[in-house]
């Protein structure tokens, strides 16, 4: 089962790092904590950022459209969405070009696929050193478009157990959005997913299937 987190990182993690908490839900007045479910590695993750609040409200909307909006970053309309997606686009194919990054479109979404063995060690969950110049480039461009909304998925194989593999997908997403909050991306725009292995893009009978699952996916929408 997919957990769902916003990232609430503090504005200087190199601090805040070391004091983290979970904060209240501004919505139900409850500790967060209590809407996780355990066994699935949270407390690893929690370690590692100031808090983790559920993204979606009861009535099923977007906590970030509102805060970013309320914070006066104005949303896209009309034809417009498009050609700010266009330009975007074409920013992030031309930074990533032989970073093994693919970027695709569908609609007015992009979708940045990091496979498993250029961005993390196996069955590790630090990003790998030689992956840094790589987010860094993702950074300047989504910083460049501030009026876009940021789904961090993380993706595993099947080898091992699917509440391992859960923890696994979780803990590479922060890591993937930790990183990215450090190099300036607004936490307000970022929402972690981890799917653990339920969603292959390819069979996992076959090394190289096993291998393209191993992944994590920045898929970038409109603010609209």
């Amino acid at each position: 089962m997919k957990k769902l987190f916003s990232l609430a990182l503090a504005a200087s993690l190199a601090v805040s790092l070391a004091a983290c908490q979970t904060q209240t839900d501004p919505l139900t007045g409850r500790p967060q904590a209590s809407n996780t479910a355990a066994g699935t590695g949270l407390g690893a993750i929690t370690g590692a950022v100031a808090g983790l609040l559920i993204a979606k409200d009861k009535s099923g909307g977007d906590q970030r459209k509102a805060a970013l909006i309320g914070a006066g970053i104005g949303a896209l309309v009309g034809g417009g969405v498009g050609n700010y997606m266009d330009r975007q686009e074409a920013e992030l194919r031309r930074q990533l070009q032989s970073t093994g990054v693919s970027v695709t479109r569908q609609g007015n979404y992009i979708i940045l696929n990091m496979p498993g063995n250029v961005t993390f060690a196996t069955d590790q969950d630090q990003l790998n050193p030689a992956f840094f110049p790589v987010l860094d480039s993702v950074s300047i461009v989504l910083n460049s478009y501030p009026q876009t909304l940021l789904d961090i998925d993380g993706h595993t194989d099947n080898t091992g157990s699917p509440q391992y593999n859960q923890a696994l997908s979780e803990r590479r997403a922060v890591s993937v959005a930790q990183y990215l909050s450090s190099r300036g991306v607004d936490p307000r725009r970022l929402l972690v997913v981890g799917f653990g292995q339920t969603q292959p893009i390819a069979p996992n009978n076959t090394q190289a299937g096993r291998a393209a699952n191993r992944r994590v996916e920045i898929r970038i929408s409109p603010l609209s």
